[in-house]
């Protein structure tokens, strides 16, 4: 892991209302930020309201990108790009691909030394659109963190990690995925699908603190 450090981080944490890897990092004693468009559930006075790609240059030491609003450069969506659905135009589809790329590109080539961002696989003309594409660094389960078979980590979820300046992962839980729960997948339809698909797991979460950051030790005054 990251071992102990004497001063916090400045942590961002984009694309989270939910407050879950915020509350992980802030735990440990760094100095961290969550920004959405949305306000943060928690009612914490330590979230951004507002575009992400407005406060990049602010003096970060980490910046972690949890669910980019993204899904045009998905590999499930890639039909879309040749047969829109229902209602929508070719130009539409494109335009928010280029969106989708340039925002995910931002990140990635952020003025921020430890970047990680998530996200799906991606398709051929998502990755033709992002300057200094590398693949994923990694992929990760949330299960590979839980430990309790009921608990909120036991679900598959396949999450792709591209990651600048940090290590991997490493996996902390006990269980072995067997009794992993699809329900990501066969979430119901309705308003708040896409905000059920996206949340974060606080065993994930937990590593991703503990593993990029570590916890703040102050050292006694001599």
């Amino acid at each position: 892991g990251a071992g102990p450090m004497t001063t916090p981080l400045r942590v961002l944490i984009g694309c989270e209302c939910s407050g879950i890897v915020r509350r992980a990092f802030a735990a440990r004693g760094h100095d961290v930020w969550s920004c959405d468009v949305k306000p943060a559930e928690d009612g914490s006075n330590r979230h951004i309201v507002g575009d992400l790609l407005d406060h990049l240059d602010d003096g970060w030491d980490l910046l972690a990108v949890m669910h980019p609003p993204c899904t045009r450069l998905t590999n499930s969506g890639v039909r879309w790009l040749t047969a829109p659905p229902p209602g929508r135009t070719l130009a539409d589809i494109w335009a928010e691909l280029d969106a989708g790329a340039a925002f995910f590109s931002a990140c990635w080539n952020a003025p921020i030394p430890r970047r990680a961002i998530e996200n799906p696989v991606m398709h051929k003309h998502a990755k033709s659109r992002i300057v200094n594409f590398r693949p994923a660094t990694q992929s990760v389960q949330p299960w590979q963190f839980g430990t309790d078979p009921a608990g909120p980590d036991n679900v598959k979820k396949r999450t792709c990690l591209w990651l600048h300046g940090l290590q991997p992962l490493v996996p902390t839980g006990t269980l072995d995925g067997t009794t992993a729960r699809d329900d990501i997948h066969k979430a119901s339809p309705g308003p708040d699908r896409a905000a059920r698909r996206s949340r974060f797991f606080p065993g994930l979460a937990d590593a991703m603190a503990d593993q990029w950051a570590g916890p703040v030790t102050h050292e006694a005054q001599a």
